[in-house]
């Protein structure tokens, strides 16, 4: 019988990098403009810790193929307590996601209906609309939710990357040199002035190993293919967010609620600016309704388990678990009401900093499991330091994002692994082997 075909190298690359671009991008130019160009220096630690991560996770999914991916790594050397703490802390990190994405899909939206920014509690109204549109949409099972993403993520992926190519020739050096330095940042200020901001931009790198079974040479493409795809998505974040500062003056791209049809706006006319928008609201509803089934999917799997209520497993005859979606739709729906402020910018920082906090936490559990699925394969000593000074890198890098997202995203953080470890102990008990009895 014919060996189905596997993915090649440029394949597996290509899709890494899809995967990561989504929708994370499309509003991170207005966020940045708020600090100055100066920003843009935070790509480059982002870019060199986010190879550090996607390369240590590459490696982690070659010793470790059970499902689960950043759960099952931390299980290797946390037990259940490490596997649960790190799914808890990523499931909230996808909600919080979630709330995010559509707000940048309510920021490209206003173009359409200016009455979504007239005020928080109307912006608010919107996110919460679109939250439940996508929630109600994914009624229908995964496969209409699959077709549509797979369309739809390209709204953003062409207008940014094109703008990375044909931008330069509208680009003025005197506009992005006034907007450098607005605030008079020190250098290392700079550097860390946006990092949880374009780490943002790079979550969704974890699952880069997921596709292992299906490549010609996991061992060599997998790794490579990891690297190669967050380069790349680099290189187009890179060039979009630096072309961006040298098109729109910097104060109109501070207050705008979509900086990317504005550029296009500045460079043709108003109408393509308009046709830009479209497709960023289309591209933004795609991803929320992807990402609303997985994260569904994320608290089913939990729950069989055993780590979650058991009403998340309840499917409806298209199979989708809608219990458990409507319960998500009322936590992101209070995430969105305890999250209001007074711009649509910094209820999207807001919310940004507390995903990569709840995000990168995980990424650290899980990444320092390599060492321990490494002694266990008695790698070569070379492959294990090679492997071990990447990985510290990329954990301390994750260190420091967690510093740089500020003390109020820090403080969330905590209480939510608090609560995690509150809630491990009502359950701890099913997974805890009963030590055997002695008998005289």
């Amino acid at each position: 019988m014919d060996q189905p075909k596997r993915m090649s190298l440029t394949q597996l690359t290509f899709i890494v990098a899809v995967n990561m671009m989504g929708s994370g991008i499309i509003m991170l130019p207005t966020n940045m403009a708020q600090v100055g160009a100066i920003s843009l220096l935070s790509w480059l630690v982002t870019a060199i810790g986010s190879m550090a991560i996607a390369y240590g996770f590459a490696q982690a999914g070659l010793f470790n193929q059970r499902p689960g991916g950043m759960s099952a790594y931390a299980e290797d050397a946390y037990g259940k307590s490490g596997f649960f703490l790190v799914f808890f802390l990523y499931f909230l990190s996808l909600a919080i996601g979630n709330v995010a994405i559509g707000i940048s899909a309510v920021g490209y939206l206003t173009a359409f209906i200016p009455w979504l920014s007239s005020s928080p509690i109307a912006t608010c109204i919107g996110v919460i609309a679109l939250l439940w549109l996508t929630t109600v949409a994914n009624f229908g099972g995964p496969s209409i939710t699959g077709r549509i993403g797979s369309i739809t993520v390209w709204g953003v992926i062409i207008p940014v990357g094109a703008l990375s190519i044909i931008g330069w020739f509208w680009f003025s050096s005197e506009t992005f040199e006034a907007a450098w330095n607005p605030q008079g940042l020190s250098l290392g200020q700079g550097l860390g002035s946006s990092i949880s901001l374009t780490l943002w931009a790079f979550l969704g790198m974890e699952s880069a190993a997921q596709n292992s079974a299906a490549v010609e040479n996991p061992k060599r493409d997998v790794p490579l293919a990891c690297l190669f795809g967050t380069l790349g998505a680099a290189v187009i974040y890179v060039l979009s967010t630096t072309v961006i500062q040298g098109i729109v003056p910097n104060a109109e791209l501070a207050n705008s609620t979509g900086p990317f049809a504005l550029a296009y706006a500045k460079m043709f006319n108003p109408t393509v600016g308009t046709i830009i928008m479209a497709l960023a609201v289309l591209a933004c509803l795609g991803s929320l309704l992807g990402w609303q089934f997985t994260i569904a999917q994320t608290a089913k799997s939990a729950a069989d388990d055993r780590m979650f209520p058991s009403f998340f497993t309840k499917m409806n005859a298209m199979g989708a678990p809608v219990v458990g979606m409507i319960v998500l739709g009322v936590v992101q729906t209070l995430l969105a009401l305890s999250t209001i402020s007074p711009t649509l910018s910094e209820q999207f920082s807001a919310l940004v900093n507390l995903a990569v906090v709840t995000n990168v936490i995980p990424y650290i559990i899980s990444l320092s499991a390599l060492f321990v699925m490494m002694r266990m394969a008695k790698v070569p000593p070379a492959k294990y330091r090679l492997n071990g000074f990447i990985t510290v890198v990329a954990m301390l890098y994750s260190t420091f994002a967690i510093y740089a997202s500020g003390k109020d995203a820090v403080l969330g953080g905590m209480i939510v692994t608090a609560i995690a470890f509150v809630i491990w102990g009502f359950i701890a008990h099913r997974f805890v082997q009963k030590p055997a009895v002695a008998t005289a």
